[in-house]
């Protein structure tokens, strides 16, 4: 049994190895995960919590890489949480190398860690959001949430930073894709990286053409800006950076900040509650109750929602 204590102690001094014996307690959904969650409980709350998401091959990796790089200038400790698809062998990170980030291996103050989404759909690991308390609480400043580029479901990404960036790239399709998978709506900074290949201004004006089209803001609501990047040479990186510094601020004015958060800690103790509901289901099979139900319906005295909601009640209850 690992000594929780002892852990978030160390994790609260930076060292490394203390916030990966954390985060691995939550990925494997540790019996101590609650008692981890309690101690970090009091330490969280004051990291910045940025999403990157986009279609693949729009150079997500080599702009967090960049972005990393931006923040340290400024002397921010930094965290990314790289959510990759699952080997369907092994249930890990296909992408764990993160080939793109080797350079910051060594930089005591930056942290990063591989997570597979383990088939979920929305590009996200279930225990993601807890993965992002571990660094808010270790002192990162600063977290980059990275996801797999999965198309529609990436608007979940949402749901989990204060600011989303959507990254296109010309000559993809992007603009088209974007507006499909509604990627627009959740976007707070759109950025056209590869910006030195050609088609780079028109993939902007493009986007900027959709971000006008049946715009419903209002005095002083925030207008996602878009910023060209060619994150391979750090070019216009500080402007993204200065982009982010901005929505942060306009969501600490207009009180924006404190509620996304609050709907985020809302989304993570509502899927908390469902995966422990979903475990007492499974531990039914084969249990009378879920044979007498099945049999009434299959016998025609009960249709599936009634069966479903007699179980439910029944599990509620005797928990």
């Amino acid at each position: 049994m690992a000594d929780v204590p002892t852990l978030v102690e160390q994790a609260r001094q930076g060292r490394p190895r203390a916030v990966a014996r954390l985060i691995s307690l939550v990925e494997g959904a540790s019996p101590q995960l609650r008692e981890v969650m309690a101690a970090l409980a009091p330490l969280t709350g004051g990291a910045y919590v940025v999403g990157l998401t986009g279609s693949p091959g729009v150079g997500k990796s080599t702009s967090t890489s960049a972005l990393v790089t931006a923040y340290r200038k400024l002397g921010k400790r930094v965290g990314v949480l790289a959510v990759d698809p699952s080997s369907p062998f092994s249930g890990g990170a296909l992408l764990g190398d993160r080939v793109r980030m080797q350079e910051h291996t060594s930089d005591p103050d930056v942290y990063i860690r591989s997570m597979a989404t383990r088939g979920h759909l929305g590009g996200l690991s279930w225990a993601a959001p807890q993965a992002v308390r571990v660094m808010d609480a270790a002192g990162c400043e600063v977290i980059l949430v990275e996801t797999v580029g999965v198309g529609q479901s990436e608007v979940e990404i949402a749901a989990q930073a204060d600011t989303s960036v959507v990254l296109l790239a010309p000559g993809m399709g992007d603009g088209i894709q974007a507006a499909k998978a509604g990627i627009l709506e959740i976007g707070d900074v759109f950025v056209v990286n590869k910006a030195d290949r050609d088609g780079a201004d028109a993939t902007a004006r493009e986007l900027n053409h959709m971000l006008g089209l049946g715009e419903a803001r209002q005095p002083g609501d925030w207008r996602p800006p878009i910023v060209k990047t060619v994150a391979a040479r750090g070019e216009g990186v500080d402007e993204v950076v200065e982009a982010l510094e901005k929505h942060r601020a306009w969501m600490e004015e207009h009180g924006v900040l404190a509620e996304r958060r609050r709907r985020r800690a809302a989304l993570e103790v509502e899927a908390i509650a469902v995966t422990a509901l979903r475990e007492r289901i499974g531990d039914l099979h084969g249990d009378r109750r879920l044979d007498a139900l099945a049999g009434r319906i299959v016998a025609g005295e009960l249709d599936p929602y009634r069966a479903a909601d007699e179980l439910v009640e029944g599990l509620t209850t005797a928990g």
